[in-house]
């Protein structure tokens, strides 16, 4: 989202580089953000894997919460009217059955990744409220690319599939098939974060496809684009299940699109083809 070698000629790509290592410190973003000096924020950074909060909660809880809080902060202080997104996401809402999470659905995180991205989430809505900022932040469903690291669920059954497909491995092994997720086309979700923050009002928004799939369709229309039967490969194993896991996870984006206009654009099935053939666009 940044001109990179627009900045190398301003002097200034040493300090990006610190921001993108280091959000959680607060100096680094002071410096950086006071001589870009940007009109707009987009806060995608910290931890991003669910499973791996269990592992790291500390890590968790300071990449995504004090990053947060440092960048809210740095703003407020430089006093410069600089519009700030945040990513948030839907695992705050926690296991609300098969009713669809609107915005105003209570929060109820169930990992130490969901109870960082909750904190920041009121934390920006205290900004935008006690300092009148332009602060919002993305309720963000699972969104998927060719991008995702293999640690995603979704990624390892693109590239586990793959595997099979060329020989090099004969079984899938997963966890929880029976989890059921919303999950979007990434670069869909890019235009509804920059929709955002040019509104006329700050306001948070809940970013999703709208469509409830399961892992194992998930996986099933894995191996039918590679032209596999998933019986044939497909193994379940209790030792790679989480220790706490939403079973069922629905979202309604019917605000955004009524008033920003944003949808999402890419079923799941074209979500699967596109990452299994490497495909950003």
């Amino acid at each position: 989202m940044c001109d990179t070698s627009r900045l190398e000629r301003l002097g200034v790509a040493d300090d990006i580089e610190l921001l993108s290592l280091a959000p959680n410190d607060f100096r680094s973003v002071l410096k950086v953000v006071s001589s870009v000096q940007p009109h707009e924020i987009y806060n995608l950074a910290g931890q991003t894997s669910v499973g791996l909060s269990f592992d790291q909660p500390v890590e968790c809880m300071e990449s995504i919460s004090v990053a947060t809080l440092n960048l809210l902060e740095v703003i407020r202080y430089l006093g410069a009217g600089i519009r700030f997104f945040s990513a948030g996401s839907s695992e705050c809402f926690g296991d609300i059955g098969e009713t669809p999470a609107i915005e105003a659905t209570p929060l109820h995180p169930r990992s130490p990744y969901a109870v960082a991205k909750a904190a920041s989430f009121w934390q920006v809505s205290t900004y935008r409220q006690a300092y009148g900022m332009f602060a919002c932040t993305g309720i963000l469903a699972n969104h998927e690319s060719p991008l995702r690291p293999r640690r995603f669920v979704t990624q390892k059954v693109i590239e586990g599939v793959k595997l099979i497909k060329s020989g090099f491995q004969d079984r899938l092994q997963l966890g929880n098939l029976e989890v059921w997720r919303d999950w979007g086309w990434a670069p869909d979700y890019v235009i509804a974060m920059h929709l955002m923050l040019q509104a006329g009002t700050a306001d948070d928004y809940l970013i999703a496809s709208g469509a409830t799939t399961s892992l194992r369709q998930f996986v099933k229309s894995a191996f039918d684009v590679a032209e596999l039967e998933m019986e044939d490969h497909l193994e379940s194993l209790d030792t790679l299940k989480r220790p706490s896991d939403l079973c069922y996870s629905a979202m309604d984006p019917a605000r955004i699109k009524q008033e920003l206009g944003w949808s999402s654009t890419r079923p799941i099935r074209e979500i699967v083809e596109k990452m299994y053939h490497e495909e950003l666009f």
